[in-house]
């Protein structure tokens, strides 16, 4: 069982190098949607932001903790200006050993995965990165890249409803506080316009009770 699961979806397609993606883009002010971007926001979901292997493999004691890594520093840029909208995404991995005999290469799983504002799994992609540890050495680190493409109409909210959240509201309005997200419509067309990029770990359920519980 993992953590994510998978969907086609001609509206995304995700391409990944050697590691994960981006800016927040919706600006709320008083609970009204005052800019829009369709640009994904980027994160890195508890409790994928790290890993622990263990020596032996079955036990969790703190003395047979092997290597714990740890996924951080992720920054984006997106371009929207085409008919896609592409999403860079950077990030660092930095892990430490126990045992600094030797030099030693560490390859961990992660995913990327593209999820709707509504929470629809709509691509996931698996890759591995690998961690170089030199001879006499506990700690090594390492960079890595995602990318990802969402189609610009699939991102891009109704022109009615971009009207709706985007107007000038002035004082005296009798609708100056009334927030348009408060309209299901209007909530529904924002979440089907905005997309996600989770970037973390692809743990064994396992290790994910392991991250929940320690």
């Amino acid at each position: 069982m993992r953590l994510f699961t998978s969907k086609a979806a001609a509206a995304v397609l995700l391409s990944l190098g050697l590691l994960g993606c981006a800016q927040e883009g919706d600006i709320f002010q008083t609970g009204i949607l005052t800019t829009y971007t369709a640009c994904p926001s980027v994160a890195i979901p508890a409790p994928a932001g790290d890993i622990t292997l263990f020596d032996p493999p079955a036990s969790r004691d703190a003395a047979a903790i092997d290597v714990v890594a740890t996924i951080s520093n992720l920054r984006s840029t997106c371009d929207e200006t085409g008919d896609f909208i592409v999403t860079t995404a950077n990030f660092e991995v930095s892990g430490q050993r126990r045992d600094n005999r030797g030099a030693r290469e560490v390859v961990l799983p992660y995913f990327a995965t593209v999820v709707q504002g509504n929470g629809n799994v709509v691509a996931k992609r698996i890759s591995r990165v690998g961690l170089r540890f030199e001879d006499g050495q506990y700690r090594a680190r390492t960079t890595g890249a995602a990318s990802t493409q969402v189609l610009r109409s699939a991102a891009t909210l109704p022109e009615d409803i971009r009207r709706q959240i985007t107007r000038e509201r002035r004082a005296g309005d009798p609708l100056a506080a009334v927030d348009p997200l408060s309209d299901p419509a209007v909530r529904a067309a924002v979440d089907r316009a905005r997309f996600e990029v989770l970037v973390g770990f692809d743990l064994t359920e396992e290790q994910l009770r392991y991250n929940a519980t320690r």
